[in-house]
């Protein structure tokens, strides 16, 4: 029998393996409009006047086209349990769908057409940048507001330790002179409330060590603990700069703790893995490892104006200057550039040591040098990736007590 020969004009022909004969029985399929989508049905031609067998849309498995110029040579219908059916009249499966109400998926226009290939890769682009650039450190703020204090400082503890095991050693400081910087210190941390943060109900109990062995340094852990270095009051006695400069470097320090930016770096870093997890599922994880590494150094810049902004208000409101950080600030950030000079056997000119780098100073943990400063601040592609700011930047803004960026008040 001629299976196409007798199909009308609404019925295809097909050929139903179900699973249970390897044989092929010959049928007719209609597609009927529902609710859901079309519903299948299949006319055994091997007996006729029997009911059809009907199909539910969410019980069949629908062919895709994958190109309009060049259709396959026969669709294959996937029946599920009800094995499979196969119809060589592609070109009217395709209209008889239409009719029946039947709309490409996403995925299918895709596959078909290219500017929706285009249009869908670029929104997916938009879409990852603006979680990458807003959604992750929004979500990371607020998530941190539910991190405990004891869960910091006993993260710091364990920091701490594990620097003091390393690289950490003694400070060789004399006991008066810490005093007095403690001194200055205990100042600034009976304001730290009145100063602008993110976390206005956050009270860390905050305390300064100093420590000798990192060179000219100072950071803070999450929960309040601060460390300065031997080698930053050194630098900063060298250049001949007041305490003011310390002090300075001191606030900005006490800015990341209020507002909690090696805590929030640790929660973005968590909630950029899950949310490339679900936009991009089983990705490589060098793609993963290295966005994640893209996204810390942006936020650890945006964390470093914040603290900058906080040092600017902090000594603002003591009536202190802030031109004694900025240089103690350019100062560092030169000697460093020297030091990597120098190991790298590449002299520095004027010009050259004027430009100031990018990741000179500050950071969540405070006050790092980056050897990469010899390999030009002002380009464009280490801006971006650059976790600090521009140093020449910041200074002149601390020299001025004021920045764009900053919050007036």
């Amino acid at each position: 029998m001629n299976v196409a020969a007798s199909a009308p004009g609404n019925l295809l022909p097909g050929r139903w393996f179900d699973g249970r004969s390897s044989q092929a029985q010959p049928v007719l399929v209609s597609l009927q409009p529902t609710a859901q989508g079309p519903s299948l049905r299949l006319h055994p031609l091997s007996s006729p006047g029997a009911a059809p067998v009907v199909f539910a849309y969410g019980d069949v498995g629908w062919p895709e086209a994958w190109n309009d110029k060049r259709p396959q040579v026969r669709v294959v219908v996937d029946l599920r349990d009800h094995g499979s059916l196969e119809i060589d009249a592609v070109a009217a499966w395709r209209a008889a769908l239409a009719a029946a109400g039947e709309r490409p998926g996403i995925a299918q226009r895709m596959q078909t057409r290219w500017p929706v290939l285009l249009g869908v890769t670029l929104a997916a682009v938009i879409g990852l940048t603006l979680f990458y650039r807003s959604g992750t450190p929004w979500a990371a703020t607020q998530l941190t507001r539910m991190v405990p204090l004891a869960w910091e400082t006993s993260m710091a503890d364990n920091v701490m330790r594990q620097m003091d095991e390393g690289p950490l050693k003694s400070s060789r400081l004399p006991a008066a002179r810490q005093q007095e910087l403690r001194a200055r210190f205990d100042a600034l941390v009976q304001q730290a409330s009145a100063t602008p943060h993110r976390y206005p109900g956050y009270r860390p109990a905050l305390s300064l060590d100093f420590r000798a062995g990192m060179g000219a340094n100072a950071f803070a852990l999450p929960g309040g603990r601060i460390v300065m270095t031997d080698g930053m009051v050194k630098a900063a006695a060298e250049k001949g700069l007041p305490d003011e400069a310390l002090v300075g470097v001191l606030a900005h320090e006490i800015g990341h703790v209020m507002h909690r930016h090696s805590t929030r770096m640790v929660v973005e870093q968590g909630v950029l893995n899950v949310g490339l997890g679900l936009a991009l599922g089983d990705v490589s994880s060098v793609v993963s490892t290295g966005a994640s590494l893209l996204t810390g150094l942006a936020y650890s810049r945006n964390h470093e104006r914040e603290a900058d902004c906080y040092a600017i208000a902090a000594m603002r409101h003591a009536a202190l200057p802030t031109v004694p950080m900025a240089q103690l600030l350019l100062a560092v950030a030169q000697d460093a550039r020297d030091e990597a000079a120098a190991k790298s056997g590449k002299p520095r000119d004027g010009k050259d040591a004027a430009k100031g780098g990018a990741g000179a100073t500050g950071g969540a943990s405070g006050t790092a040098r980056s050897p990469r400063d010899t390999a030009g601040s002002h380009s464009t592609l280490w801006s971006f990736l650059s976790s600090h700011p521009d140093t020449v930047e910041r200074a002149t803004e601390l020299e001025q007590g004021h920045a764009p960026h900053c919050a007036k008040g």
